[in-house]
């Protein structure tokens, strides 16, 4: 708000963008900011300081209520008024607040949680730092990258959402993951990256842990969905549990410029949350926080904690982020329905063996039948059903799952349209289940453009792209993944298998071995550095990897070709009957990758149609497997690729 004595009665003629709020003192310095965020392409709001009478006119409150950003000028003068201070309550609750300092005063009680940009020594010119800070989370909080206009002669760094979303393969570069590989992504913190620690589970059960790693992973997510932060992944952050390195060092090791650590306590139905977050670059405590609440009000909890941590390490809040709403996108309110969630997450993540994963979706199950409409639930849902059909169920189960991995994904979908978990289940369920790339691409883009900062989210997408054959995207994708969970094997792994489907053999290898290094016992690594070196023709190296190799999926059709190669039919055919002998109609797809090299042609399409009769999933490497190339110039090959979507 202004000082000037404009009609007040008058709408504005065009929607309201930015809502400007200053004291009467401040007008000559407020005018050539207000003229700078129009220049930048964004209308403002700014009738004046209303005198006497009613606190706001209608044009005040209908013009807050249209904003998109609400900049307020903070300045010895605007601390004391009342009506800047009415307005940028109302930004703060909206999540709507971009606080402005004029001569270096501190914000009124209640603002102090929030960053301030610092405008008193600014050159008012878009290339000044400070005012790209400005313009940049007024871009944010209009979900849209900053105008050109806006950009200045400094260049811009491109809010993540837009860079990793709906424009993906346009900004995607060739080399993005060598760039990352040298160091060229993510080669130092920004001052808004932050790590989410595990939180200490105090509650004297250690069954309990499941629910403080479930707040932390809450809260996590969360603030992914602000636009000015960059939140490390929860494995890379999870490696961390157990302490043993000091503060600076974590946050070096995750490439954060804070941490967030927290306690939680739960007795009855008693809630106790303390938080603190760390700056890593002296180790010492930014913020911190202790939240007792009824366990009822964990959901505001959450929130709360998101709001301030946000408040701290950015100029604003995500539109999302709005402190007064405790369910989160796609969340739920039923305090049952959230545990029995929580509970089969952490069955999930554990990946221990089929008990574990029908374990989980038991509990996802729960959580449905007491909350029908939590999509984040039934997302979880189709994810566990996608899970065992493609790992556990005989040929004959694999499709009626699917089928139900599909309308649970798209119940998800349509219980939450803004929920990306919602949209990366169906895009996966899709592909692996109908075998339809060109039909799972649009869920896939559609989660990238809503979770464009989460892991998850972009290592699922690199490998899509990868298997569809848009590598370029795939680079720039799962480039950002590692940048964002730079000590997770499985970032490693996706990279590898993304240069293996490009062809690209040592840098599968590379990337294989790194995985190795962080996570030795994990399967189907060996097997992957095996299948490069066979394509290199080092079968020696090829042999010793497949017998290392714990997953027989893999290990067995590599013993096969490497057998053949070298002319031993015998040990070749022992191979190719253990793999059909030990998996039968779910190993139809590696015999296939068998007898192409064998130059069984024939053969091998007997199995190709096999298991498309039997949806196997082994069918996404089809179009750039190399160990079918024998086969590739068939007409049936290229049939199939048609059928699937691949051409």
């Amino acid at each position: 708000m202004n000082d000037s004595s404009a009609s007040l009665g008058e709408e504005p003629a065009a929607p309201t963008s930015v809502f400007f709020s200053y004291s009467r003192e401040d007008r000559a310095r407020a005018l050539p900011i207000i003229r700078l965020i129009e220049e930048s392409g964004f209308p403002t709001w700014w009738d004046g300081l209303l005198e006497g009478g009613e606190r706001y006119s209608r044009a005040t409150e209908e013009a807050l209520n249209r904003a998109r950003a609400v900049v307020v000028l903070w300045s010895k003068s605007s601390v004391g008024s009342h009506w800047v201070h009415d307005e940028a309550t109302r930004g703060r609750d909206r999540g709507l607040l971009v606080p402005i300092a004029l001569d270096g005063s501190e914000p009124p009680l209640g603002f102090g949680q929030f960053q301030v940009i610092d405008l008193a020594r600014a050159r008012l010119r878009p290339d000044d730092p400070q005012v790209q800070k400005m313009l940049r989370a007024i871009a944010a909080l209009h979900n849209q990258p900053l105008p050109v206009a806006a950009q200045g002669s400094r260049g811009l760094r491109i809010d993540r959402r837009t860079a990793i979303g709906g424009g993906i393969a346009a900004l995607a570069v060739a080399g993005g993951l060598a760039a990352w590989k040298s160091g060229l992504l993510g080669s130092g913190p920004t001052g808004n990256s932050i790590a989410v620690l595990p939180f200490a589970n105090l509650s004297g059960d250690p069954a309990q842990q499941y629910f403080s790693d479930g707040l932390a992973a809450e809260i996590r997510a969360q603030l992914s969905r602000n636009t000015l932060l960059e939140i490390a992944g929860q494995t890379s952050s999870n490696l961390f549990r157990d302490g043993g390195a000091d503060d600076r060092a974590i946050a070096r090791k995750l490439g954060v410029a804070f941490l967030l650590s927290g306690t939680v306590q739960k007795i009855g139905d008693q809630l106790k949350v303390t938080t603190a977050l760390i700056d890593g670059r002296d180790g010492k405590n930014a913020w911190s926080n202790v939240f007792e609440r009824r366990l009822a009000d964990v959901f505001a909890v959450q929130s709360a904690i998101a709001v301030a941590v946000a408040g701290e390490l950015s100029a604003t809040i995500g539109q999302q982020l709005d402190g007064k709403r405790s369910k989160q996108i796609g969340g739920t309110e039923n305090l049952a329905a959230f545990d029995a969630y929580l509970r089969g997450r952490d069955l999930f993540e554990s990946h221990v063996d089929e008990a574990s994963e029908r374990a989980a979706l038991a509990k996802f199950e729960q959580a449905i039948a007491l909350d029908p409409d939590y999509a984040a639930a039934r997302a979880s849902r189709s994810r566990s059903l996608a899970v065992i059909a493609n790992q556990y169920v005989a040929a004959t189960e694999r499709k009626a799952l699917y089928g139900e991995a599909i309308a649970e994904a798209r119940r998800a979908t349509e219980l939450a349209p803004d929920f990306a978990y919602g949209f990366i289940a169906l895009g996966y369920a899709l592909f692996y289940g109908r075998l339809q790339a060109k039909e799972a691409r649009a869920p896939y883009e559609q989660a990238v453009r809503l979770g464009g900062g989460d892991v998850d989210v972009l290592s699922r997408y690199a490998v899509y792209c990868a298997r569809t054959g848009r590598f370029d995207a795939a680079d720039t994708a799962i480039a950002r993944a590692a940048a964002l969970d730079p000590l997770n094997a499985s970032m490693f792994k996706s990279a590898g298998n993304i240069k293996y489907a490009a062809r690209a053999w040592p840098e599968a290898i590379d990337f294989a071995r790194k995985a190795l290094d962080i996570s030795p016992k994990r399967s189907t690594l060996q097997g992957d550095i095996g299948n490069a070196l066979l394509m290199m023709g080092d079968l020696a190296g090829a042999e010793a990897a497949f017998a290392q190799e714990t997953n027989k999926l893999l290990a067995l059709p590599g013993k096969a070709i490497v057998a053949h190669r070298r002319g031993q039919a015998a040990a070749a055919d022992a191979a190719f009957a253990a793999l059909v002998g030990e998996f039968g109609d779910n190993g139809l797809y590696q015999q296939a990758q068998v007898l192409a090299q064998r130059g069984a042609s024939d053969a091998a399409f007997v199995a190709l149609d096999k298991a498309r009769a039997e949806a196997d999933s082994g069918l996404v490497y089809l179009l750039n497997d190399p160990l079918l190339d024998p086969i590739r110039r068939d007409p049936r090959f290229n049939n199939l690729l048609r059928e699937f979507g691949f051409a």
